[in-house]
């Protein structure tokens, strides 16, 4: 009975690195350069001034 268990620990622990491995590859290949992340954030803080401003009932800045 003791077999089964160090064989489920031994997958278990096969999968868990397979997981850590794949993320860490996803990871680098989405790297974003400093100046793509500074855009993105500009243009998702545009896009949150522009919602506040056109949504009735609230008061201006």
């Amino acid at each position: 009975m003791r077999w089964w268990k160090i064989l489920g620990l031994a997958a278990f622990t096969g999968v868990a690195a397979t997981g850590v491995v794949i993320a860490r590859a996803e990871r680098r290949r989405r790297a974003y350069t400093p100046e793509e992340i500074r855009d993105r954030l500009r243009a998702r803080h545009a896009e949150a001034v522009a919602a506040v401003d056109a949504s009735p009932g609230t008061t201006s800045r």
